[in-house]
């Protein structure tokens, strides 16, 4: 097995240790995960507001959308 693992191959050594030693496995990880977590760079995403604006929906091209989308239920093969 090289030095970097898989992440199967680590679960399947992980599940040979006692509950003893994996408590300490995760006290050991969760500390250098938590350290990479707080590097990442938060990306404020866009605002979704007024996504729709502008466009003309009108009652009858919900009822042409709602006819497409339950024209074939109840199926039989489900």
């Amino acid at each position: 097995m090289d030095s970097k693992g898989s992440l199967q191959q680590v679960l399947e050594l992980a599940e040979h240790l006692s509950t003893v030693d994996k408590v300490r496995l995760i006290e050991r990880i969760a500390p250098k995960i938590e350290s990479h977590l707080c590097n990442v760079k938060y990306i404020p995403r866009k605002s979704l507001r007024g996504l729709w604006r502008g466009l003309d929906i009108t009652d009858e091209d919900l009822s042409e959308v709602r006819r497409e989308m339950w024209g074939s239920f109840p199926r039989e093969d489900i």
